[in-house]
């Protein structure tokens, strides 16, 4: 029986570091790359005696995340501790919540799909181990870093809807401040339950987990790679065994890791070192009216408001710098099309090429307003403007101070650009003669010989101007 016949479900369950300059229950630091076992402090490695003290901050960043997502932010929740044995977790359990989260009950749009989010609650990431040959290391600097943990509903039903899903997720986490997105670093990563069953079936097929995928390449090819693998299984007599799975990125497969534990498998109990976590009404209307606006609502606002087509803004608003930048660009002075031409073109076209984030751009808005009103008023041509904004891009040098040092200006002597135009006029006679008896498209030549003549300085649009005047008597 073909892959066809079977309907893939997919369920995903994402970890987001939170953007926190100190762990969950500690004052370490979170900076990433640090030499390792850096950012440790006692309660990160254990040591008898030690107590957790929440980070406020991580409360704040967990309700604004719910509220992005729809969800309801409970008033009360509850802290757990989740049991198991590994060498980079040294308390021999994980502090979490299991029962009762902060969030629950949202959705996310996905393309054309709402997504139902089950629940988002506050946890503890686990620290690192690093294999050295025959040797592991143990590298606690992640080790009590705040993670959230937002689990979707099996509502996804192939893997690109579920890459689809977490772009759409990542980029509303950035948005809101939450989270950078960077899933190198392994700041958003996520773990897919997936399970298959025959088309037309209502009842749910038995499900492997795939853990800590971190790249949407990989993700999409890992989900598809599982469930051919079950769908084999199945068609030879065999059945899905409920396990956790690793994806091997250089084999394309994936391979079974363990046995896919159960709560009780974990052995759940209250936190007794922390009481409950209450959020107080208050507390929830203030990170309400902080809250920044979200991607999707952007988009629709720079289609209504601006009038862009739709993929200038879904490019626009895909990073939140790029968006602030456009806008302070529109707000400085630029039509918002003509602003978008720029962002579409050159803009994109060296953020691609330098893979340099647009919070580290070089030049500001105004700068480049500047620029493109200094092509508007002819003291530019649109092609020496594109070498002047590379060297802005590279250096944040100032539109004229380029044009100055680089001789960039145009000509819009009308006296001399006459002149050359009579000069171009007098070379070509029967080029003159073949304009005059109808084939205007001569024109450019026209314009070509006086813009050579004048070393591409000349202003194109005044010439056109003199030409047509000139070559119609």
């Amino acid at each position: 029986m073909p892959v066809s016949d079977f309907q893939v479900v997919v369920g995903l369950e994402v970890h987001a570091q939170l953007l926190t300059q100190s762990k969950l229950f500690s004052s370490a630091s979170t900076r990433f790359g640090a030499e390792p076992n850096a950012n440790t402090q006692p309660l990160c490695v254990a040591f008898p005696g030690t107590l957790p003290v929440l980070n406020a901050q991580v409360v704040e960043l967990a309700i604004r995340t719910g509220l992005a997502l729809e969800c309801r932010v409970n008033h009360r929740s509850e802290w757990s501790r989740k049991h198991y044995f590994y060498p980079d977790l040294p308390k021999g359990y994980q502090i979490t919540q299991f029962e009762f989260p902060i969030c629950e009950w949202g959705q996310l749009s996905a393309g054309e799909r709402e997504i139902r989010i089950r629940r988002i609650h506050i946890e503890e990431d686990a620290g690192k181990l690093v294999h050295e040959g025959s040797r592991s290391l143990v590298d606690l600097n992640r080790a009590g870093t705040p993670l959230l943990e937002i689990v979707s509903e099996p509502d996804l039903r192939s893997a690109d809807e579920a890459v689809e899903y977490l772009k759409a997720l990542r980029e509303v986490l950035v948005a809101i401040g939450v989270n950078d997105g960077n899933l190198e670093e392994g700041s958003f990563r996520c773990d897919a339950n997936v399970s298959v069953m025959r088309v037309g079936s209502s009842e749910l097929g038995t499900r492997c987990e795939l853990k800590n995928l971190n790249s949407f390449r990989f993700i999409k090819q890992a989900i598809e790679v599982e469930t051919h693998r079950q769908v084999e299984l199945i068609e030879a007599g065999g059945a899905v065994v409920q396990e956790t799975r690793l994806f091997d990125t250089q084999r394309g497969e994936t391979r079974s890791m363990r046995s896919k534990e159960d709560a009780h498998d974990y052995r759940y109990f209250p936190e007794p070192d922390l009481p409950l976590l209450v959020v107080t009404e208050k507390q929830i209307e203030d990170v309400r009216r902080t809250m920044p606006e979200l991607p999707r609502a952007r988009r629709t606002r720079f289609v209504d408001e601006h009038k862009l087509p739709q993929y200038d803004a879904e490019v626009l608003t895909a990073d939140l710098a790029l968006a602030d930048l456009f806008e302070a660009t529109v707000k400085a002075g630029v039509a918002p099309k003509k602003a978008s031409n720029w962002f579409m073109g050159e803009i994109s076209r060296l953020i691609n090429e330098t893979k340099r984030p647009v919070r580290e751009l070089k030049f500001t808005a105004v700068q480049l307003v500047a620029l493109i009103q200094a092509v508007d008023a002819g003291a530019i041509s649109a092609n020496a403007a594109k070498e002047v904004f590379a060297d802005m891009f590279e250096t944040g040098r100032d539109a004229a101070r380029v044009i100055e040092e680089k001789g960039l200006g145009q000509v819009n002597d009308l006296g001399e650009v006459e002149q050359l135009i009579d000069a171009a006029l007098a070379e070509n006679p029967k080029n003159v003669e073949s304009y005059r008896a109808g084939k205007t498209q001569l024109i450019g030549f026209f314009v070509g010989a006086v813009m050579k003549a004048m070393k591409g300085k000349g202003n194109p649009k005044l010439i056109n101007e003199l030409l047509v005047k000139k070559l119609g008597g």
